[in-house]
């Protein structure tokens, strides 16, 4: 559930601080309240999570002044003006500083409340938007992101970190719903270019008209953004699907990496999503701009060939979809987990995602199973597979593993807890755990 916005009210008249205070605390807003600008700014952040509704007549310093001080620090924070009756002109002039809206009075309280509404959804937008650039541009949180033990996600995340730190172009291939384009945000945001800009376009998107205009210009003097080859000029620039770019756009984009030299001061992350039409990019795109863009190459790997990755990703999304949706996560019987490993997974990672979150909202309504999910995704699935590809011992363990770290995680690493709820003696629990990688204190 969304945290309710705060909104700070400043007035230097105590009775229409407390009324508009009242007011919007019953629409179920966190309010607070200052008595004079100087005192609010104490307090008001670039970040502060909520909105402004100030006079704008207040001696000391005046609400104009506030305004202007306020969208120094912050330009985004949405700051609603209180105005007397007929000053129409400064109201045009806040709005001209940057004030979300004005009210005049006397009032409306309806009218508040609805701009209060509007201004703290633009506020949680602009602050969800700032967390995810500034996560996106962490590497170390994004290599998180990345989860799983199997040695293939071992071995991408060591690539990750060595060709971040490389500045030649590279070719991100693999199948769809595989997290290419996370992986294109890790390798800007673990190299030297991670406070530099970060530019994504989808070749598919467009027509080649705008898609030419978008990638190389020329912009008109209304258009709101430069040519992303412009856009991105010292950082990144990432083309998802790449193989969607005609001859003459790979032939133009060939030319702009010629012109930009060796280091390039623009680094080219292109991402392909044509290995599961039977065809490379390698097929499709012109040789000499393929040669280029492959300098350095990445082909993610899917999920069927990730293992017990999948029991793990499988059960933090539901876990995560559980608390979403305020129920419990679903159980996973030893035939489903023997079913998720065992699973073709064409749509890899995001159908996993989209399975998880089916099988919570099932869960929740107390019906359906996880295998039933799986059977209707693949209408070829036998009910049970555990006698057929990898040995039984292997879905066992794979099975006994995360029961353990699910228990484990459920109870914060309280061993006397697990052995109890698993019927398990120590010694027993503590070779297990050994075995399967699991340590106490990732838990705590």
């Amino acid at each position: 559930m969304a945290q309710a916005m705060k909104i700070a009210i400043v007035d230097d008249e105590q009775d229409m601080r407390q009324s508009i205070s009242q007011w919007l605390a019953l629409s179920g807003y966190d309010t607070e309240t200052f008595a004079s600008a100087e005192e609010a700014l104490k307090i008001l952040g670039p970040d502060y999570p909520g909105i402004v509704i100030s006079d704008i007549k207040m001696p000391g310093m005046d609400g104009m002044q506030f305004l202007r001080k306020l969208m120094g620090a912050d330009s985004s924070l949405p700051v609603i003006m209180i105005t007397g009756h007929g000053d129409v002109p400064m109201a045009v002039e806040a709005m001209r500083v940057g004030a979300f809206d004005f009210l005049e009075k006397p009032f409306n309280p309806d009218r508040m409340s609805d701009l209060a509404k509007r201004a703290s959804n633009a506020r949680r937008l602009t602050l969800d938007n700032r967390a995810l650039r500034r996560e996106l541009s962490d590497g170390s949180q994004i290599i998180k992101k990345l989860i799983g033990t199997s040695p293939v996600m071992e071995r991408l995340r060591e690539d990750i970190l060595d060709l971040g730190q490389a500045d030649g172009h590279v070719l991100i291939d693999g199948e769809t719903g595989t997290g290419k384009t996370l992986v294109a945000h890790a390798l800007h945001a673990v190299g030297s270019r991670a406070g530099k800009k970060f530019v994504l376009v989808s070749c598919a998107a467009l027509e080649e008209d705008a898609l030419a205009k978008r990638l190389f210009g020329p912009m008109l003097p209304e258009d709101a953004q430069l040519p992303a080859i412009e856009e991105a000029r010292g950082g990144t620039l990432v083309l998802e699907d790449v193989e969607s770019l005609s001859d003459t756009l790979q032939a133009k984009l060939l030319s702009v990496m010629n012109e930009q030299g060796t280091p390039a001061e623009t680094r080219i992350i292109a991402i392909s999503n044509l290995q599961e039409a039977g065809k490379t990019s390698e097929d499709v795109l012109r040789p000499d701009l393929f040669y280029r863009l492959a300098a350095l190459r990445l082909t993610m790997p899917p999920l069927r060939q990730r293992g017990e990755d999948i029991l793990t990703l499988f059960t933090r999304l539901s876990e995560q979809f559980a608390e979403e949706y305020g129920c419990v996560a679903p159980q996973v019987s030893a035939q489903e987990a023997a079913q998720l490993l065992q699973a073709p997974w064409p749509g890899n990672v995001r159908q996993l995602i989209n399975i998880a979150e089916r099988a919570v909202l099932q869960a929740r309504r107390g019906s359906g199973t996880i295998a039933s999910l799986l059977m209707s995704d693949h209408e070829d699935m036998q009910p049970v597979m555990t006698t057929e590809g990898k040995p039984l011992k292997e879905y066992v363990e794979a099975f006994e593993r995360m029961l353990i770290d699910n228990t484990m995680r459920r109870h914060k690493g309280s061993i006397a807890a697990v052995m109890d709820e698993l019927c398990l003696p120590r010694r027993t629990l503590n070779e297990k755990m050994a075995k399967y990688g699991l340590q106490r204190s990732d838990y705590l």
